[in-house]
């Protein structure tokens, strides 16, 4: 499965580090900071990285750097995936709504995880690993927590191999 990805800046990396004793409750802590955009199934279209390299190239042609921005943190309590909760950055940003809309429209939405179901956010950590008081108490102590502004523009895109866990192809923007 592939992902169209917005780069993690160093400053969200640092945020979600500095954050990394907080969650110390939760089952899995998230080493590799992403953002998805998009998801496309592999076997989906007949998707190889050169057939999707090539589909995306002419939708994002046009597309300018915009601007993204941390807006919080919360969770998924009932992700549609995975162990509960789902711990947070909470990303804002109109330019990161518009360009999911496109890319949608385009491909079609994964259901549950898409189109009016898209939430911007980069994972921290996910599933109570012990005492689940102790996880729902950080929980509200991370959601009440004051976080320094961190706004970036997103100048980049890239489509991430979930097999490689790494960006495989890059898009500037401009």
């Amino acid at each position: 499965m592939y992902s169209l990805n917005v780069p993690v800046p160093p400053t969200v990396k640092r945020l979600a580090d500095d954050l990394s004793p907080e969650l110390a409750p939760f089952r899995t802590l998230r080493d590799r900071k992403t953002l998805v955009v998009k998801r496309f199934d592999s076997d989906g279209a007949g998707q190889s990285l050169p057939h999707l390299r090539e589909r995306l190239r002419p939708v994002l042609a046009d597309v300018r750097p915009f601007e993204a921005h941390v807006a919080g943190i919360d969770t998924f309590d009932n992700p549609p995936m995975g162990d509960a909760p789902v711990v947070y950055l909470v990303i804002g940003g109109e330019g990161l709504w518009s360009l999911h809309r496109r890319l949608v429209r385009e491909f079609g939405a994964v259901e549950g995880l898409e189109g009016d179901e898209y939430d911007p956010h980069v994972t921290l950590a996910r599933g109570v690993g012990g005492d689940r008081a102790e996880a729902e108490a950080a929980v509200e102590r991370l959601r009440e927590r004051e976080l320094e502004p961190v706004q970036w523009t997103v100048n980049e895109l890239g489509i991430w191999t979930r097999e490689y866990k790494e960006i495989a192809a890059r898009f500037r923007l401009g």
